[in-house]
């Protein structure tokens, strides 16, 4: 007759699979960060999991496929996260736009810090493209970049229609507010790898608002 313990072997097993699996795919996203895409090995990858490289390929069918799983996961997070702060931070249109651009910003900035990860896989991503799958580069672009700015066009374009901005290229307008904002904050702390004082941060951030709201802001003739 089988034990008590016995009987519970296989169930256990089966349900470890999944966290084996997530430590893979964590363990990749750290090494694929650290090393990128051309440079990652199978087996630097099961070290850093902890794995032996039979279990990733008993998982992944190699590193194409476990790169572009990581990268897509990773993205969809980010995604998600920043998508929701956009919503959050211009919910409402029609409000006056400086404290939401200003918390959008720092929101932005510190989930930058939480996925810190994800953004230093970006980094290498953007070094080596020439060297990424590309239909993993399609992806994570669809995924991330162009979800993200698509939402943060949308909200700036119902901002435009309520009277708030003066925008004739909303895309445009986007990219003009991350580039003052995030890409600037980005730029001055060499890419995240070297974070920048809260003081110096917040200075970026509403200067950049202000510069940005300097050129969309509606003109005195266009509310007269």
């Amino acid at each position: 007759m089988r034990s008590e313990a016995t009987d519970t072997t296989k169930p256990q097993m089966r349900r470890g699979r999944p966290g084996k699996r997530a430590a893979i795919l964590a363990a990749a996203g750290r090494v694929f960060g650290r090393d990128g895409y051309a440079r990652a090995g199978i087996d630097a990858i099961a070290a850093e999991a902890g794995v032996s490289t039979r279990t990733i390929y008993h998982h992944f069918d190699g590193k194409d496929d476990l790169f572009s799983v990581v990268v897509t996961a990773s993205t969809t997070r980010v995604a998600d996260t920043l998508t929701e702060l956009i919503a959050a931070h211009l919910n409402d249109p029609a409000a006056p736009p400086h404290r939401g651009l200003v918390a959008l910003a720092h929101d932005w900035v510190a989930a930058q810090a939480e996925f810190a990860d994800h953004f230093a896989m970006v980094r290498q991503i953007n070094i080596e493209a020439n060297h990424v799958p590309a239909a993993t580069l399609h992806t994570w672009h669809e995924t991330g970049p162009a979800r993200v700015v698509a939402a943060l066009t949308e909200r700036l374009a119902a901002m435009a229609r309520q009277g708030t901005l003066r925008v004739s290229d909303s895309e445009r307008a986007a990219s003009h507010y991350l580039l003052l904002t995030v890409a600037a904050i980005d730029t001055a702390s060499y890419h995240g790898a070297v974070p920048l004082p809260p003081a110096e941060t917040t200075v970026i951030i509403t200067t950049g608002v202000t510069a940005f709201l300097d050129g969309y802001r509606p003109r005195a003739q266009d509310t007269a």
